[in-house]
């Protein structure tokens, strides 16, 4: 009864079946949140436990049906290897190994040339958070001295019990697209502890819808406008006889509506886990705040005209993992720049194996490092600083933006089209612009400064 409903649904909207089951499987998730808040909150941990396990358990069947197993096998080796290596290196090390290579091999055998929903996209999610749990179980065992005041918000005191596993593993406000939480704040929702009244169910309804609502607005902007912007264009002939200027202009609206996908299920998510209390981050200036779960700064993200700002506002939860887990653990190197390198290797393989993912990642490191360098430039040229001071700023900012969306579809092509057949054709087709625009900038750099910054302010700089 419920596949030629789904099937009817979404022939009506003219998304593919498994983009239903998932949107359809995020909004689950506000009944279920209502459910908890009404009749579980004052529930023993067990009963709620066993709750977010099989709702959780559900939604896996109900998108990708006796596939859930994968996930089954590894939050179930994840628990042995907590009870049976204990607090060691040898555990946290054998814990991202194996997550991390049954990911890849998920990967290799489910690969295709298109964006495809299925076991391995909410896997993604689930490897992040047992590899997290790894760390965090590993630094209770320290010191508080030793640790950062990040690790001890998240170090585990005591091992969990299986049921606590599942239940942080499996909740539906985070299992199919995140956001990425700790079991320490998963335990916190299980005692009641994450509301702004103590004892009773959060005031959280209106901060949920809010946040739903948003989320909505970007799924509705998506579903509009994204059947005139498809993936499949860039390979037609009508593309390729298009002017240069309009195959520019194709790339920038591309991936600004495409983008929309992502946001609108991460904040139509979050929404969920504030309603549920997951969300609430304490008080700030005397307000309740309910960001802990929030994966997009949906209005830094529209209005800021930087790359780092496009990066800080997208994908935050996943973004903070990375830099807590393997960037900041990297200290022992002594590198900035090796330590920023390996993170965006490990976050590209974490996407996939496609070329696509390595060249994106690639090129968002080169253009970050060309960004800051023309922003030290900015801030040493006494020129350059009243121009962003001046009158003239708001034509600058339209200029620049347009320059940042342009650039920011730019890498995306390639992880997007994913193969090198795809995106090569594209970038050939706009005669590598992206990567010629950015190589001069860098290539041009010391002779801007040479130019602009005076000499003694040069010197200073080096001394320092």
């Amino acid at each position: 009864m419920a596949a030629p409903l789904l099937e009817t649904v979404s022939e009506s909207l003219g998304s593919p079946e498994p983009a239903v089951r998932l949107i359809l499987s995020i909004l689950i998730g506000y009944p279920c949140a209502l459910l908890y808040r009404r009749l579980l909150f004052h529930q023993p941990a067990t009963v709620i436990h066993l709750f977010h396990r099989s709702r959780g358990l559900a939604l896996a069947a109900f998108n990708f049906g006796s596939q859930l197993y994968h996930s089954v096998v590894c939050v179930l080796v994840q628990f042995l290897m907590l009870r049976l290596m204990g607090r060691t290196v040898t555990a946290v090390l054998s814990s991202f190994t194996f997550q991390m290579i049954y990911l890849l091999a998920g990967y290799y055998y489910t690969a295709t040339e298109e964006y495809d929903i299925k076991w391995t996209m909410p896997h993604c999610v689930l490897m992040l958070k047992l590899v997290g749990l790894s760390f965090d179980y590993y630094d209770g065992g320290k010191e508080p001295s030793q640790l950062s005041p990040e690790q001890k918000k998240a170090a585990l005191l005591s091992v969990p019990s299986l049921l606590e596993v599942c239940g942080f593993s499996y909740f539906y406000g985070g299992f199919l697209v995140g956001p990425q939480f700790t079991l320490r704040s998963y335990q916190r929702l299980v005692a009641g502890e994450l509301t702004d009244c103590p004892g009773k169910p959060p005031n959280s309804v209106v901060p949920a819808m809010k946040r739903f609502g948003l989320g909505f607005l970007c799924l509705l902007i998506y579903a509009i406008f994204s059947p005139y912007y498809p993936d499949s264009y860039y390979q037609t002939a009508e593309y390729e006889a298009q002017p240069f200027w309009y195959r520019c202009v194709f790339i920038l609206l591309w991936a600004k509506i495409g983008l929309y996908k992502y946001v609108s299920c991460w904040v139509i998510a979050e929404g969920v886990c504030i309603l549920s209390g997951l969300g609430y981050n304490g008080v700030v200036d005397g307000k309740h705040q309910w960001d802990a779960c929030a994966n997009m700064k949906v209005w830094l993200f529209e209005t800021t005209p930087l790359f780092s700002g496009t990066i800080a506002s997208f994908n935050i939860n996943t973004n903070a993992w990375v830099a807590r887990h393997v960037f900041k653990r990297l200290k022992f190197l002594g590198n900035k720049p090796l330590s920023h390198v390996t993170s965006l290797f490990f976050l590209t393989i974490w996407h996939g194996l496609h070329s696509g993912y390595f060249l994106c990642f690639s090129m968002e490191f080169f253009i970050i490092t060309v960004e800051r360098q023309a922003q030290a430039l900015v801030r040493d040229s006494p020129l350059l600083t009243r121009l962003a001071s001046s009158p003239l700023y708001p034509f600058i900012y339209v200029v620049q933006q347009f320059i940042h969306w342009l650039f920011m579809g730019y890498p995306l092509v390639a992880f997007c089209l994913f193969t090198y057949d795809k995106w090569l054709k594209v970038y050939s087709s706009v005669y590598f612009c992206g990567h010629v625009f950015f190589l001069v900038v860098y290539l041009s750099m010391p002779y801007l400064r040479k130019a602009l910054v005076p000499k003694k302010e040069r010197k200073d700089k080096k001394q320092e």
